[in-house]
């Protein structure tokens, strides 16, 4: 990038993708840990495992973005769902096996996968 005309059609095109987007609908977000703790508990397998699925069955409305700590340590990796006009779901222990049962059942159809979730798994 070498002059302001580069920049300014730089960000004309990410505010393109970005309405281009927004006029899906509500966008669900996964979001996964990615301190050092999560990745030393395996936090990047996880992560590629779930972009890697969603790509695979070519879900637009959905987003996998990565975060700092998250704050439970002792549960990691921790992966946090935001649907729109639901509560947050957060799994913890995750592994790549378990993301793409969450893209199956939670992110395709709706029912959380509760087994995974906070408060269940240490039962």
């Amino acid at each position: 990038m070498k002059t302001l005309e580069e920049l300014m059609a730089i960000r004309d095109k990410t505010r393109q993708n970005m309405t281009a987007r927004e006029g899906t609908g509500e966008v669900t977000r996964v979001v996964v840990g990615m301190a050092t703790c999560g990745i030393a508990a395996g936090a990047r397998p996880v992560l590629n495992a779930f972009s890697q699925e969603i790509a695979r069955r070519k879900l637009a409305h959905v987003t996998v973005s990565q975060t700092g700590c998250i704050g439970m340590c002792q549960y990691e990796p921790i992966v946090e769902v935001f649907v729109p006009g639901q509560e947050k779901v957060t799994y913890i222990k995750m592994t790549p096996e378990k993301a793409a049962r969450v893209v199956a059942d939670h992110i395709v159809n709706g029912n959380v996968v509760t087994e995974y979730t906070v408060g269940t798994v240490d039962k």
